[in-house]
């Protein structure tokens, strides 16, 4: 799936609630992505896996992971492909690994 269109889809998963799904086709770029981007798509696959982890109730896994994967998307900040909103993101990332929500976790790949 071409970046773009894994971002859209990640994020119409994201927006039903469904962040595991959402791991799913940001792994698969992050597989397939050429080396200087990998991290970022593993960074925003990891974002993903910490939600679920959210969403099921492992507060613990889910800051490890988060704190993982914001530290991991610092390095695209200055330079964000296909209008990825990293600052956006690694600032929401953080705020949920200091403090974990319930219910449904808003969360934007791109600015709106």
């Amino acid at each position: 799936m071409p970046p773009a269109e894994a971002l859209a889809e990640a994020q119409r998963l994201l927006d039903a609630d469904r962040p595991f799904h959402a791991h799913e086709v940001l792994e698969a770029v992050w597989k397939s992505a050429p080396e200087p981007e990998r991290e970022l798509w593993r960074g925003l696959a990891q974002v993903a896996v910490g939600v679920t982890h959210l969403r099921r109730g492992n507060a613990r896994g889910a800051q490890a992971l988060l704190s993982r994967a914001a530290d991991r998307l610092v390095p695209y900040l200055d330079a964000a492909p296909y209008g990825i909103d990293v600052q956006g993101i690694v600032q929401r990332t953080r705020s949920l690994a200091k403090e974990p929500q319930d219910g449904p976790i808003a969360l934007r790949l791109t600015p709106n």
